[in-house]
C-alpha cells in the first residue's frame, strides 16, 4: 500500500510465510505473557490446549512482521489509530506457517489533515492448513498525494 490513491474499498491482498518455532514461543512468553500453556510444555500438555502454544499477543507480533514486511510502504504508511475486534481464533503451536489476509473495508480522507486518509481494513492470519488463527479490524493512516 503506498498511498492512499493506491488503495480501493474491496481491494484484498494474500501474503506472507512466517514459521514459528517453539524457541520464540517460549521466549515471547517468558517475557511477556508467561501463563503455563505459553512456558511450560508439560503443564501446555496437561492444559485444555494440549501442548505449547503461542499468546494471542506473540501472534499479532507475528502479523504485524508479515503487515510490515509485505504490504505497509514506508511512504505510506503513518501509522495507526487502532485497532478493533482483535480474534484469538485458533491456537497458534510450534511449527505452524503463517501467512495473512486483507481486506480494505472503508477509506476516507482526513478533515482535519489534507495529508493523510484514514483506511480501514480486515485482516486474517491463517495457519498452513487455511484455518484462521487471528482476525481483527485495523485503522490505518495512509500519505495523500501532495
Amino acid at each position: 500500500m503506498s498511498t492512499y490513491a493506491d488503495v480501493a474499498v474491496g481491494d484484498v491482498d494474500e501474503f506472507g510465510r512466517y514459521e514459528v518455532t517453539k524457541g520464540e514461543i517460549l521466549s515471547f512468553a517468558e517475557r511477556y505473557d508467561p501463563q503455563p500453556f505459553h512456558v511450560d510444555e508439560e503443564a501446555a500438555a496437561e492444559s485444555m490446549y494440549g501442548g505449547l502454544i503461542a499468546s494471542g499477543w506473540h501472534t499479532c507480533a507475528m502479523t504485524m512482521r508479515l503487515l510490515v514486511e509485505n504490504s505497509l510502504d514506508e511512504e505510506g504508511s503513518l501509522g495507526s489509530p487502532g485497532v478493533d475486534e482483535i480474534r484469538f481464533r485458533r491456537p497458534v503451536r510450534p511449527g505452524d506457517v503463517l501467512s495473512v489476509r486483507t481486506e480494505v473495508t472503508d477509506k476516507r480522507p482526513l478533515e482535519s489533515d489534507p495529508r493523510r486518509g484514514l483506511v480501514k481494513s480486515h485482516v486474517e492470519t491463517s495457519n498452513q492448513d487455511d484455518e484462521i488463527v487471528l482476525s481483527m479490524e485495523t485503522a490505518m493512516f495512509v500519505r495523500r498525494g501532495e
